[in-house]
């Protein structure tokens, strides 16, 4: 089974065939809030910082703090030796490739409801995926709640593709997922006595290097137009995503078990269209939200765990 992991920089999602207890409700509220957050903090981002220097930052600053806290909590480094390879690849696609593509949508007109809405696909994408790769079954509901999801994100989209990013932008939020949904199944193949923290923190430090490479090839050394915003999204981004994010997760875990993120997975494209309504004054024609609650429909039994 793959190491539950969060969406938001920490790691992939969590496995939907986990079974879960009942959560403590305001800790899980708090999680998801968290977990939808980081599309705001995204977007805000990219509109200060060039898409992969704001990943090569965050990550590269997470590690640092996440090595400080694994340091104090798990002690010295465990991560055994012929998983810093598998570690480390699952840290470039979860984080490197997954948020690079989905930063690079953002600068290219996708709102972050839409992005939060195909993301949100995730969990059952990896189930489908593992079917056709690793022959394991697939739930008839879930292939039902997939079908539902995709109905709902097509309304959301709407008729006008230029307006939401162009084809372009959805082929980078499209990658993005797929990359997210690879990472999960990759953390199948960490050996389950490997530390999680010092996993993240490797995780991290392994996304920061290819990222930091290709924002000096592609962005140059000027990647920065607003420093105090770009400040305030880095911040959010590492401190409450990616840092926050894995322990509020990990202690959900502890409570719930494996499935405790995929319990409350349904829970998060309204979120996320409420926070960017909020935060980006993003707003939703009637035919979108009709849209919306499709695709939450869709999540909800895609990621229902009995």
């Amino acid at each position: 089974m793959a190491k539950p992991s969060e969406g938001s920089g920490v790691a992939g999602s969590p496995p939907v065939h986990a079974r879960a207890s009942a959560l403590p409700l305001l800790p899980a509220g708090l999680f998801v809030l968290v977990w939808s957050s980081g599309y705001v903090a995204g977007l805000i981002g990219v509109r200060a910082v060039e898409p992969f220097t704001l990943v090569g930052v965050r990550f590269a600053v997470a590690a640092a703090v996440m090595a400080g806290i694994a340091r104090a909590v798990s002690g010295p480094l465990r991560v055994a030796r012929h998983d810093w390879p598998r570690v480390a690849l699952v840290g470039v696609a979860i984080n490197t490739v997954q948020f690079g593509c989905y930063y690079t949508a953002f600068e290219l007109g996708v709102p972050a409801t839409l992005s939060a809405l195909i993301t949100s696909l995730s969990p059952v994408l990896t189930v489908v995926i593992a079917h056709f790769m690793l022959d394991e079954p697939v739930r008839t509901v879930q292939a039902g709640g997939l079908v539902v999801g995709v109905a709902g994100v097509v309304l959301v989209l709407g008729p006008d593709v230029q307006a939401a990013g162009g084809a372009a932008g959805i082929v980078f939020t499209l990658a993005g997922t797929v990359a997210l949904s690879l990472g999960t199944l990759g953390q199948r193949w960490i050996s389950p006595g490997t530390d999680p923290l010092w996993s993240a923190t490797v995780q991290f430090a392994a996304a920061a290097t290819p990222a930091a490479l290709l924002a000096l090839a592609v962005e140059g050394t000027d990647g920065v137009s607003d420093a105090s915003t770009g400040a305030v999204a880095l911040g959010w981004l590492i401190l409450v995503n990616s840092v926050g994010g894995l322990l509020l997760l990990a202690w959900l875990v502890r409570k719930g078990g494996a499935g405790a993120a995929s319990s409350v997975f349904f829970l998060m494209p309204a979120v996320k269209a409420v926070l960017a309504w909020l935060f980006l004054d993003e707003s939703l024609l009637p035919y979108q939200l009709v849209g919306l609650a499709v695709a939450t429909v869709g999540v909800a039994l895609a990621t229902r765990t009995a």
